[in-house]
């Protein structure tokens, strides 16, 4: 089945999310549709699957303008969605989740799980996804979890199958075998539109490519397009994706990580025993699928988890036990994985934002008085240096775009006197030139002689930024490899797969 996008806009008061998007997917081809976080690609298949309401265009199914009220209306046409996040109830088994919405039942409405699972085991065959109807879907790994989104559609016999962002949440080998799947279902006719802001993926299964940028149509791409022509279209400037750094210059081992445990509130263990230390003027990437106790360590640093154990010392300085206050006073900068909960005040002015927990010290006070001549030099010169695009120091924060909040994070992080870097995720939801910058920075620190922590879920980020890598799965540092190691094994270790052979 043919679908056809024309022309679609969809506005949010003033915020034009869609502007006259255009877009064709033909049966038997993976149409990306590729930009950036932002940029509108979400909510365009959100109109498609009758989640909003276009308030422009129309969409075509076989060269016949249909209309959506709603998704149920887009799967009784035969298109279907896989989320991001899945949709699934982690406590039914797979043949309860497929059906749910569109129950079979037997004489006198009876529910009929049997043909569920037939369905089931059919569409699994099929594809050779190997999936038992009667497992429970909360104790499936995430990559089979994805499988029962998939099969979930095709049992509504979609024509048309969207991929939403699939892969964040994979490891290497489940997003490889995800890729042969979608060449599997192209192959057998399907039209396949595939969401996606990871240019490796794009170039590995793209029939046709359509990017996206700041909710318009800016052109469309060769498969054969290198990573960089792609980059640049999305960000509309020439950038670099490679990370520009000289080998390290390595200190002493001054941040050190010894029999750290930590357990939630529930008193489940969320890190397990982990022991790792970080040298002065070196970065150490913690990589694994997301999850995986990774949160948990950055908060037991910077003294924001509860329950722990062992111990976590800089410069011979016992971190365990003292405040977030007390931890940053000791020279750590801390760039929280969610910026806007984390990281900023989203009503406070950029000045504000840029002197929080300083604001009691100089230079920003004086007795019980805010230095404002002070704060206002500092917070310009901070501005350009990081290059923080607003209308001036008293924008706030909450009108920042997401790449411009972060580099405010990360100027009041890089200006305190630092011993100890720890970034989670520093990169997420930003475009390819805020994160070229970012990476910048983040090299400059390790350059400064400091110690990184990075917390990355993108492997390309972690082997390109890291001078080793600390792979993470299920509380418990799996390994420590060079940077250089293969993705192959990298992927093997963040499925819990330990390889002592390459270990460093």
């Amino acid at each position: 089945m043919k679908l056809e996008l024309r022309g679609i806009t969809k506005r949010f008061g003033s915020l034009v999310a869609n502007d006259n998007v255009n877009l064709v997917a033909q049966p038997g081809q993976i149409h990306c549709l590729l930009g950036e976080n932002g940029a509108g690609k979400s909510t365009l298949m959100n109109v498609l699957y009758g989640l909003y309401q276009p308030d422009g265009g129309e969409i075509l199914l076989d060269d016949q303008v249909v209309k959506f009220a709603g998704p149920g209306d887009a799967m009784a046409a035969g298109i279907g969605m896989v989320h991001q996040h899945f949709m699934l109830i982690p406590v039914f088994t797979v043949a309860e989740n497929v059906i749910l919405g569109h129950e079979p039942t037997k004489l006198a409405g009876v529910l009929d799980l049997e043909a569920a699972r037939a369905k089931v085991r059919e569409v699994s065959d099929r594809f050779g996804f190997d999936i038992d109807p009667d497992a429970i879907v909360g104790e499936l790994p995430v990559g089979v979890q994805q499988r029962v989104e998939i099969i979930k559609a095709l049992i509504g016999d979609a024509k048309v199958l969207v991929f939403d962002e699939p892969t964040a949440v994979l490891t290497p080998q489940e997003t490889d075998e995800l890729m042969a799947i979608m060449k599997q279902l192209r192959d057998a006719g399907t039209a396949i539109v595939f969401i996606t802001h990871k240019l490796r993926e794009v170039r590995e299964v793209a029939d046709k490519i359509t990017v996206i940028r700041l909710g318009k149509v800016v052109g469309e791409a060769s498969p054969q397009s290198t990573a960089n022509e792609l980059a640049s279209m999305m960000v509309g400037r020439a950038v670099d994706l490679d990370v520009e750094k000289a080998a390290p210059k390595l200190g002493s081992a001054s941040f050190k990580i010894s029999g750290l445990s930590a357990w939630d509130h529930q008193g489940t263990k969320v890190l397990d025993d982990v022991n790792l230390e970080i040298r002065e003027g070196e970065i150490l990437v913690i990589a694994g699928v997301q999850g995986n106790g990774q949160t948990e360590l950055t908060e037991a640093i910077i003294g924001m988890h509860g329950k722990t154990a062992g111990s976590i010392e800089l410069d011979g300085r016992e971190l365990i036990g003292k405040s977030v206050k007390q931890v940053l006073d000791l020279g750590v900068g801390f760039v929280p994985e969610d910026r806007t909960e984390d990281g900023l005040v989203a009503d406070f002015t950029i000045a504000e934002n840029l002197m929080l927990d300083r604001s009691d010290r100089k230079p920003f006070a004086k007795g019980l008085n805010i230095q404002l001549e002070t704060l206002r030099k500092f917070a310009e010169e901070k501005l350009k240096e990081f290059d923080i695009r607003a209308q001036g120091i008293t924008s706030l924060a909450r009108q920042l775009s997401g790449g411009n909040q972060q580099k405010v994070v990360l100027a009041r992080e890089l200006s305190r006197e630092l011993r100890l870097l720890v970034a989670s995720q520093p990169t997420r939801g930003l475009d390819v030139g805020s994160i070229e910058f970012v990476h910048e920075q983040i090299v400059a620190t390790r350059d400064k002689g400091i110690p990184v922590l990075i917390v990355a879920t993108e492997l390309d980020e972690a082997t390109q930024l890291g001078d080793r890598i600390a792979v993470m799965y299920r509380g418990k540092v799996v390994g420590v490899v060079p940077a250089d190691t293969p993705r192959s094994v990298l992927g093997q270790m963040m499925a819990g797969i330990s390889n002592p052979e390459v270990a460093a």
